[in-house]
């Protein structure tokens, strides 16, 4: 049995009959990495906001950790969750340490070295001698703090939301090092939401691609490298002799069966193969390569211009 942090059911929302979200339904798994993709508008910090509890969906369910919702016990569950919602809840007007004292006083924290082990782990240990203000810190410092201000309760699951948004290639660097170290040390889950896919690329695991409220597909990081290998698509009138081919110029591995043909992954010497199926009699009747990016699998999956 698969052990899901989080999983939605058929969750609804919508704001002055405007549909925002639409029969959701997602599932992360224990120690994923889940890249949350879509454009802005998708509906991603709404399902954000439902799942931390600050809204209510008009339909639906959800559980965390396996308790339901609706559940009494769904409050203690939270305690297990950590998130970012937009932008870090961060006093502009104090230290990164006293920051982390205030919040750790609205979340009960008694221990008070905790303050001051999440501030190393973030990799911000130099400010705790240091009293200055957060409304100085740069926006990686600001998203970095934040991250501490979110793993105060220890927590298994983190969510946050546009956490790449703004920052410099520096500070996206060292936010995405954060996250992995974060997953790999602390087996930490994550649901990180980002229309910057190039970025996601480098962290997730897992995709969910929304458009317009609506959960299009859920993937492996695995079978999203896959469909955006270049491969070659070919359909004919044998299948069995077409499948004896391609065992000459591919890996069994990278030759996956479809309806009337196959679907060979990684460069192959195509006139030679082409050759091939025609000493063999074989009739071709289509035959296309393929190649994509994550941004152009995303808009085939969707289905044409978010914009539209």
């Amino acid at each position: 049995m698969q052990d899901f942090v989080l999983q939605t059911q058929g969750l609804c929302k919508s704001y002055k009959k405007h549909n925002v979200l639409n029969n959701v339904c997602m599932n992360i798994k224990r120690g994923e990495i889940y890249g949350f993709v879509g454009e802005n508008g998708s509906g991603k910090t709404t399902i954000i906001r439902i799942i931390t509890g600050l809204i209510k969906a008009e339909q639906g369910s959800y559980t965390l950790f396996g308790t339901p919702n609706n559940s009494s016990k769904i409050y203690n569950c939270r305690k297990k969750l950590g998130a970012i919602v937009e932008t870090p809840s961060i006093y502009l007007n104090v230290s990164a340490l006293d920051n982390l004292k205030m919040q750790a006083s609205i979340l009960g924290v008694k221990d008070a070295s905790r303050c001051e082990s999440v501030l190393k782990e973030v990799g911000l240990g130099g400010l705790l001698e240091n009293k200055k203000k957060a409304g100085d810190f740069s926006l990686g410092m600001r998203q970095r703090l934040g991250i501490a201000m979110a793993l105060l309760g220890e927590p298994e699951f983190i969510i946050l939301d546009e956490p790449m948004n703004g920052l410099d290639p520096a500070g996206i660097i060292e936010i995405r090092e954060l996250i992995l170290k974060l997953n790999k040390e602390k087996n930490i889950t994550f649901l990180i939401s980002s229309h910057i896919l190039t970025e996601l690329e480098l962290v997730a695991t897992c995709y969910g691609l929304i458009s317009k409220g609506k959960l299009i597909k859920e993937i492996s990081a695995e079978d999203l490298k896959n469909e955006c290998r270049h491969s070659v698509i070919v359909d004919c009138d044998d299948k069995e002799k077409l499948l004896l081919v391609a065992s000459k110029f591919a890996k069994q591995e990278d030759i996956k069966q479809q309806q009337n043909g196959v679907r060979i992954f990684g460069e192959i010497d195509l006139n030679g193969f082409i050759g091939a199926l025609l000493e063999q009699n074989i009739i071709i009747k289509s035959i296309n390569t393929t190649a994509s990016s994550i941004e152009e699998y995303y808009m085939k999956v969707v289905g044409g211009r978010v914009d539209d």
